[in-house]
């Protein structure tokens, strides 16, 4: 097995040969590295794999927006996923999966030592919360759970991409992010300029 670190980042990770087969690049997190909030999602899709970060799709813009209304952007936060490297044809990473890349995670998780970690939909909750979770329902919760070396504050939030297909899920998206925000004492960086997204 072949795999390289620096600092936060994954350089070079061989431990699920389908995902090295269907990946064109690794996929590590961005935004700062001392956040208030850590955003986490589930895996890069074909957008995020071609670009090298994630959350530049449909739902990345989603996400920007939300982050724009309340003053912040994307180098404001920190934004990562469960899994760096693209599962092919987009479907959920198995949980194998899940498994080899939990120490690249729990890493980043540990050097950036957010506040607040925000799970985008149900595979990064049910990842890091160890349990099953019903997302629309749970969205907004506030709970701890130890990872890495302390506890964390996490807030379950659905995914984005949820407002696009089921706009009732607007409100429950943009509550959860409020919740995260109010946590750090909404005051997580400078004013937003759309240069920045």
């Amino acid at each position: 097995m072949s795999e390289r670190i620096d600092g936060v980042e994954v350089l070079e990770c061989t431990r699920c040969p389908a995902l090295c087969d269907s990946r064109s690049q690794i996929v590590n997190g961005v935004g700062t590295t001392t956040p208030p909030i850590l955003f986490v999602g589930e895996a890069p899709g074909a957008t995020e794999d071609r670009k090298g970060e994630p959350f530049v799709g449909r739902s990345g813009e989603v996400l920007n927006d939300a982050l724009r209304d309340r003053g912040l952007a994307r180098r404001d936060v920190r934004i990562t996923n469960c899994v760096r490297c693209r599962p092919p044809d987009n479907r959920d990473p198995h949980t194998d999966e899940l498994a080899n890349c939990r120490s690249h995670l729990t890493r980043e998780i540990d050097g950036v030592d957010p506040e607040v970690i925000v799970t985008l939909g149900r595979v990064p909750s049910e990842h890091l919360l160890e349990r099953d979770v019903t997302v629309t329902t749970e969205a907004g919760d506030v709970l701890e759970r130890r990872i890495g070396g302390k506890s964390r504050r996490i807030v379950i939030c659905v995914h984005p991409a949820a407002t696009l297909y089921d706009r009732s899920q607007e409100e429950t998206f943009t509550s959860a992010i409020d919740t995260a925000v109010s946590l750090v004492g909404g005051d997580v960086g400078g004013q937003a300029r759309l240069g920045d997204f």
